[in-house]
C-alpha cells in the first residue's frame, strides 16, 4: 500500500531538472515502434473485415451449392436434416481453463509494461502520437458482443455447411471441398477470436444451461404427470360405480340416507346418503326434495338442491327455522329424472338432532331419588310436598284448556308467532300453568307434563280425521298429522309450552309425554280401528312433531310415548292393542325415518287393577303375568321383563344408550285396607330402586279422586278429605336413612324377612 501521509515528510530542496538526451531519445524509439505497431493493427483489422466479406460470400456460395447437392442426393431424408442442422444451432461455450486463464493475465501484464513505457516518453510528440491514438474508435463490451454474435453465426453456417456435406457424401465436387479447406482455415481464426470472450460468455452459458436443465426437469414432471393421470383414469374406469337400472319395485331401497343432521357451525341441514351403484337416469344429478310431515309422495317438481352422482353424497341445504318456509318438521328424499319425471329412490329422513339449535339446557337437578307423585294442585301452595320429600312430578295439559283467546283483562290473551303465522293461548289458563310449574321447580322437584289431545272447540284441526266422528268411551283423541293445519298448530303448541317452560320465569318442564296409553286405542286415543303399522304411522308422526317443536328448543328435554301394563295382548280395551306389538311398531318406525331419542313412560299397574297386594297374584293373574318376554301384563313384579327388553341391541338410542324409562302413573288402592296399600308401594319402590334402567316412578295419586274410588281404586296418599293414609307415611321414609324404622313394619305383611329378599328376587 502506498504511504499517502506526505504532509509530515519535511520539506525536500527543489533539484535543477537535467535532460538525459539518451533517455528522450529511447523514449522516441519507443514511441515510433508503438506508432508502428498501431498502423499494423489498423491493417489486420482491415484485412480481418475484408477476410469476414469474404467467407459471408463464399459462405452463401457454399449454401445455394449445398441445397442443389441435398436436391440431387438419393434417399436423403429431408426432416431428418432439417433435425440435424437445427440440433447444431445452440454452441456451448466452456468456461476458461487455468492455462487460457493463465495466457491472459500474461497478455494483460506485457500490455501494461508497454503502457507503462509509453507514458515515461512525455514528450510533445508522444503527447501527439497518444492524442491520434485517442481519437481512434474504442472496441467496447458492446462492439464484443457484436462481433461474437457474427462470429457465432459465421460458425453455425459453417457447421451446418460441414453437416449437409457430411450427409450427402459422394455428391460433394472436388471444388467444393477445396473451398471448405479454406473456411476451415478461417474457422480456427474466429475460434480464437471466440476464445478472447470466453470469460464474459461463461456467465451466460451456464444460465442457458440452467434454462435447458429445468425445461428438461419439465419435461420429465409432465410426463409423470400425464403417466399418473392415465393411471388414476384407468383406475377409475376400472372401480367406477357399478350403473343401477331403476324400477318401480327397487326405487325406493336404491339409495340410503344415512343422516340427517342439523350442522352447528353453518346452520344448514346435512342430508347424506349412500348408494352401492349410480342409478341410470336422464342426467348426472341427484335431487333433493322436501317433504312435509303429512305428504307421502314428491311434491311435483320443485327440489331444493342438485348434486352430481356419486356413491356417497351430502346436500346442505337451509334450515330456515322459525319462518314460513322451516324445514325443521320436514323429511328429506333423494330422486333422479327418468324419462322427464322425478323419482324418488330413497325413503324419506327426518332431521334427528333438533337439539343442535336449543337456546335453552337447563339442568335435570338432583335425580338420586326416583320418588315422584301426580301433584294435587290445590295442595300446592302448602308444605306437604316438601314434607313428603317429593322429587319428581306429573301434571296434565288437555289442550281444551289452554288454546283460545280470553276476555279477561287480568290475564290477557297470549300471541304467539311460529313459522310465520300467529296463535292465541288462553291467558288465565297458562297463568295456572306458570304457578303450577314455577312452584314444583321452586321445590327442586323434577317436572313431567303430558299433553292430552281432548275435544277443544274451535280447534278441530288438532284432531285426525278419522278420530272426529267421536267416542263415548274416549276421553282423549289421535292428534292430527295428516294435513297442513294439524301440523303447524301442533309445532306451534311444542315450541311455545318449551320456550315458556325453560327456565324462563315460569317454571321448568324437563319431560313431555305425549298422549296417554296410546294403545288403548278407544279410551285414551281414540281413532277408527286400523292394523297395527298405520295406527303407529299415525301416532308417529303428531310424535316427531312435538319432538322436533320441543327439544330444538329445550336441548336437555325428554320426550316419551305412553303404554300400559297391557303387554302381550289386549285384555281389557276394545279393539286396542298390545303395548308390545305398539313399541315394536313404534320403534321400527322411528328408526326408518330418522332414529331419536324417544323414551317410554310405562303404567306398571296391579293386574287386575283393584289388586291390593303388588307381591301376590292370584291364580288367574299368575297366567297372565309370567317371566317371558312375551308376558300378557307387565306389573312391578315382573317389570324387569320390561328393562331386559329395552336393552336388546334394536331397541336401543342412535348412540347405543339404553333408552329413558320412567314409570309415569302406578298406585295401589287402599279398598282392602290401607296397611296392604303402604305395603305393595314398599315393596314396589325397593324394586324399583334397585333397578339402573327406571328413572323415576310417579304414584297416582296424591290425593283419592271420588270418581276412581266409586271404581274401587282408592289410589291416593290422602283420602277424598285430605287425611293422610299410612301410605303417607311410608311415602315420606322410603328414600331416606330411616326407611328401616318406617317400613320394616310391612315385612311380615308381604311374607319376607328383609327387604334384600325382594331386591334379590327381582
Amino acid at each position: 500500500m502506498q504511504n499517502t501521509d506526505r504532509a509530515a515528510e519535511p520539506k525536500k530542496k527543489k533539484k535543477k531538472r537535467t535532460i538525459d538526451k539518451a533517455k528522450v531519445a529511447e523514449n522516441k524509439k519507443k514511441a515510433k515502434a508503438k506508432k508502428a505497431r498501431m498502423k499494423q493493427r489498423r491493417r489486420n483489422e482491415k484485412e480481418r473485415e475484408k477476410s469476414e466479406r469474404s467467407a459471408r460470400q463464399k459462405s452463401q456460395k457454399v449454401k445455394r451449392a449445398d441445397i442443389t447437392i441435398i436436391e440431387l442426393g438419393e434417399d436423403q431424408d429431408e426432416t431428418l436434416l432439417e433435425a440435424e442442422l437445427e440440433s447444431l444451432e445452440v454452441v456451448d461455450v466452456p468456461e476458461e481453463t487455468d492455462a487460457e486463464q493463465a495466457d491472459t493475465e500474461q497478455a494483460d501484464t506485457e500490455q501494461a509494461d508497454t503502457e507503462q513505457a509509453d507514458a515515461a516518453a512525455d514528450t510533445p510528440k508522444s503527447r501527439a502520437a497518444s492524442s491520434k491514438d485517442a481519437q481512434k474508435p474504442k472496441t467496447g463490451k458492446n462492439s464484443k458482443k457484436k462481433n461474437s454474435e457474427k462470429l457465432k453465426k459465421t460458425v453455425g453456417i459453417c457447421a451446418a455447411c460441414i453437416v449437409a456435406l457430411a450427409l450427402v457424401g459422394t455428391g460433394i465436387t472436388f471444388g467444393v471441398r477445396r473451398h471448405l479447406g479454406r473456411l476451415a482455415e478461417e474457422s480456427a481464426v474466429v475460434e480464437a477470436m471466440v476464445h478472447t470472450e470466453a470469460v464474459e460468455l461463461a456467465e451466460h452459458s451456464k444460465i442457458e444451461h440452467q434454462k435447458e436443465s429445468l425445461k428438461k426437469g419439465a419435461g420429465k414432471s409432465t410426463s409423470k404427470a400425464l403417466v399418473d393421470a392415465a393411471r388414476y383414469m384407468l383406475d377409475g374406469v376400472k372401480n367406477r360405480p357399478r350403473p343401477v337400472e331403476i324400477t318401480e319395485e327397487n326405487a325406493l331401497d336404491f339409495a340410503t340416507i344415512e343422516s340427517c343432521l342439523i350442522n352447528a357451525e353453518t346452520g344448514k341441514v346435512d342430508v347424506t346418503m349412500s348408494a352401492e351403484g349410480l342409478a341410470i337416469s336422464d342426467d348426472g344429478y341427484y335431487y333433493l326434495f322436501e317433504e312435509k310431515t303429512y305428504e307421502t309422495e314428491l311434491p311435483g317438481e320443485e327440489y331444493i338442491i342438485e348434486e352430481p352422482k356419486d356413491v356417497d353424497l351430502t346436500f346442505s341445504v337451509n334450515l330456515n327455522y322459525n319462518s314460513a318456509s322451516s324445514r325443521l318438521f320436514s323429511k328429506f328424499v333423494v330422486a333422479i329424472k327418468k324419462d322427464g319425471k322425478f323419482m324418488a329412490v330413497s325413503r324419506p329422513r327426518y332431521i334427528t338432532n333438533p337439539e343442535a339449535i336449543a337456546k335453552y339446557r337447563p339442568s335435570f337437578g338432583d335425580t338420586k331419588s326416583k320418588k315422584g307423585l301426580l301433584v294435587d294442585p290445590n295442595k300446592l301452595r302448602g308444605t306437604e310436598l316438601d314434607d313428603l320429600g317429593v322429587k319428581h312430578a306429573a301434571y296434565n295439559i288437555p289442550m281444551s284448556k289452554i288454546l283460545g283467546e280470553t276476555t279477561m283483562a287480568v290475564y290477557p290473551t297470549i300471541y304467539y308467532n311460529y313459522n310465520g303465522r300467529t296463535y292465541a293461548f288462553n291467558g288465565q289458563a297458562i297463568s295456572e300453568y306458570d304457578f303450577v310449574f314455577s312452584t314444583l321447580s321452586s321445590k327442586g322437584i323434577t317436572t313431567t307434563a303430558i299433553l292430552l289431545n281432548d275435544m277443544a272447540p274451535g280447534h278441530t284441526q288438532l284432531i285426525h280425521p278419522k278420530a272426529r266422528s267421536g267416542n263415548k268411551r274416549s276421553l282423549y283423541y289421535a292428534f292430527n298429522g295428516t294435513d297442513e293445519a294439524g301440523t303447524e298448530y301442533m309445532a306451534a303448541i311444542g315450541s311455545f309450552l318449551a320456550n315458556r317452560y325453560s327456565g324462563t320465569g315460569h317454571g321448568t318442564v324437563m319431560n313431555w309425554v305425549i298422549s296417554n296409553e296410546i294403545n288403548a286405542r278407544s279410551e285414551w286415543n281414540y281413532i277408527e280401528y286400523m292394523d297395527t303399522e298405520s295406527y303407529v304411522e299415525e301416532f308417529a308422526k303428531p310424535f316427531r312433531v312435538f319432538y322436533n317443536a320441543i327439544v330444538s328448543v329445550n336441548g336437555n328435554a325428554r320426550v316419551y310415548i305412553s303404554l300400559d301394563q297391557q303387554w302381550g295382548k289386549s285384555l281389557y280395551s276394545s279393539n286396542g292393542y298390545a303395548s308390545k306389538d305398539i313399541l315394536d311398531e313404534f320403534n321400527r318406525n322411528i328408526k326408518a325415518c330418522g332414529n331419536i331419542d324417544w323414551g317410554l313412560a310405562q303404567h306398571p299397574y296391579n293386574y287386575p287393577l283393584t289388586s291390593a297386594k303388588a307381591w301376590s297374584l292370584s291364580s288367574k293373574a299368575a297366567s297372565y303375568v309370567t317371566e317371558s318376554e312375551n308376558t300378557p301384563v307387565l306389573t312391578i313384579k315382573n317389570i324387569h321383563v320390561l328393562t331386559n327388553y329395552l336393552q336388546k341391541p334394536e331397541m336401543l338410542t342412535e348412540d347405543g344408550e339404553v333408552r329413558h324409562l320412567i314409570l309415569s302413573e302406578m298406585g295401589y288402592t287402599s279398598t282392602s285396607g290401607q296397611e296392604l296399600q303402604a305395603a305393595s308401594f314398599a315393596y314396589a319402590y325397593k324394586i324399583i330402586e334397585a333397578n339402573q334402567y327406571i328413572d323415576s316412578v310417579l304414584l297416582s295419586r296424591q290425593t283419592d279422586a271420588a270418581v276412581e274410588v266409586q271404581q274401587g281404586l282408592a289410589l291416593g296418599i290422602n283420602g277424598t278429605n285430605g287425611a293422610p293414609k299410612s301410605l303417607y307415611t311410608v311415602y315420606k321414609y322410603i328414600d331416606t336413612p330411616e326407611c328401616a324404622q318406617y317400613t320394616d313394619y310391612l315385612l311380615p305383611v308381604i311374607g319376607i324377612s328383609s327387604w334384600s329378599e325382594v331386591i334379590r328376587q327381582r
